[in-house]
């Protein structure tokens, strides 16, 4: 990438870059406040909002949306007649879970084996600082040739939707030709990836009641009962014995068609101990991109160290359902609903609610926009082909914007590859990554300005 100037460019940015993404990472900017201040994220919403001033953007606004958190809004004129280009990041993270098990402090970025590692880093405090690395070298080198909207959205780790509902109010705010959603990322390391399907989700609290209170063991267990064992026992209901998901109702046997996923490679990525096996049946792409999967994210109960010898009067868990495209989610939420409710044991009492919702979503890949951005990853990346790519994860904006703006190209790109373990310990970013990426996003908004 040497002998292209935007590249020279980019190259000459990234210390900044570094010591810019260690300001942003240090926002401990997780979206719900009963954990951390909201302080956090509001210092990370006017960092940004600096930023895109500094850069020249107009109308640079904090966006209180629906689900009380913020999202940062910014235009950047282009030349009279050009396109409209709309940048996505978020700068919203997962909390940290287990501190004790990051090996440096995750709201610290620490570089550590030619990574940069801290909360945020890839997913996606790392985007932000794509899209304005990008705009950075365009305008060093002839200036940006399109209009440009940038959005970071305060709460898409939460998938309570805010932004999503913003964008329904005010129509023509993120209206644009091509929207381009850094909040994705290549296969692995290297190799040039657009994702062209998203899985969407849901997510439910589920409560079991059984008893007015807790009882002794000793005096009532084996006759009255345990709330924690029917919670048990409905969330078994959940997977077959291969692990496959067993939603009543839903279906469970799609095929991906594309990139392949070699399951060696995948045991590798996902850090699978030896002698564990996977779970379902089928290629490993569809299990992560074709079909549904349900994973149990929270149980409340009782902890081991300090339990008593008690049968549980009530339990609670929050389980998340990924859907495949093609399957909508309110469809499946009220599928997964019923399937919990049906399968409690014992007549005990149980209560559902719904506490996040996204659609799945599958881009048009014949579109202009995408020629453009494999032109650009070529010069990026020089030897590697761009891939297609689903990916497991949900994005429920990219719906809200397809169906706002059905004319517009919607392109997934970012730096979560497997060995950045976004939402894990030890979260890490490839500065490489972000160099390669931030050209080609150059590169594209150029290409695609002359399209």
């Amino acid at each position: 990438m040497s002998s292209n100037p935007v590249a020279e460019t980019v190259s000459s940015l990234m210390p900044r870059a570094k010591e810019e993404l260690t300001a942003l990472v240090a926002f401990k900017s997780v979206a719900d406040f009963d954990q951390f201040p909201r302080s956090e994220s509001v210092g990370a919403a006017n960092w940004i909002a600096a930023a895109l001033r500094a850069e020249g953007f107009q109308d640079v606004d904090l966006l209180d949306t629906p689900d009380g958190t913020q999202s940062v809004y910014g235009y950047l004129p282009g030349p009279e007649g050009a396109k409209t280009v709309l940048l996505y990041a978020h700068y919203d993270v997962q909390p940290p879970l287990d501190e004790a098990g990051w090996a440096t402090p995750p709201f610290e970025l620490t570089e550590r084996g030619g990574r940069w590692y801290g909360r945020g880093a890839a997913d996606c405090k790392g985007g932000v600082l794509m899209h304005l690395l990008a705009l950075r070298a365009l305008k060093a080198n002839g200036g940006v040739p399109v209009h440009v909207k940038v959005i970071a959205e305060g709460s898409e780790e939460q998938g309570t939707g805010g932004l999503e509902r913003y964008a329904e109010q005010h129509p023509d705010l993120l209206a644009a030709d091509t929207i381009v959603i850094g909040d994705a990322g290549n296969f692995r390391v290297g190799l040039p990836t657009v994702t062209s399907t998203l899985r969407g989700m849901t997510l439910v609290r589920v409560r079991v009641d059984t008893l007015e209170g807790n009882l002794h063991s000793g005096q009532f267990g084996g006759a009255a009962p345990d709330a924690l064992a029917a919670l048990i026992r409905v969330l078994d209901s959940l997977r077959a014995e291969d692990g496959s998901t067993t939603v009543d109702g839903l279906a469970g046997d799609s095929r991906w068609e594309g990139l392949a996923y070699d399951e060696e490679q995948f045991r590798r990525d996902a850090r699978v101990l030896d002698g564990v096996e996977l779970i379902g049946s089928g290629s490993v792409a569809d299990r992560i991109w074709a079909r549904p999967a349900v994973t149990v994210i929270g149980i409340d109960c009782p902890p081991v160290v300090g339990a008593t010898p008690s049968v549980q009067a009530g339990a609670r868990a929050l389980v998340s359902l990924r859907v495949p495209p093609g399957v909508d989610a309110a469809e499946a939420t009220k599928l997964l609903q019923a399937h919990l409710e049906a399968r409690t044991p014992w007549g005990a009492r149980v209560g559902v609610e719904q506490i996040g919702q996204g659609q799945a979503f599958r881009a048009d890949t014949t579109s202009p926009a995408y020629q453009a951005m494999a032109d650009a990853m070529a010069v990026a990346y020089p030897g590697e082909e761009m891939q297609y790519a689903g990916q497991g994860g949900s994005i429920p904006l990219c719906n809200t914007l397809a169906a706002l703006y059905p004319q517009a190209e919607i392109l997934l790109i970012g730096l979560s590859e497997p060995e950045a373990q976004i939402h894990a310990v030890n979260e890490s970013v490839s500065p490489e990554e972000l160099e390669r990426l931030s050209v080609a996003e150059a590169l594209f908004l150029r290409n695609y300005a002359a399209s």
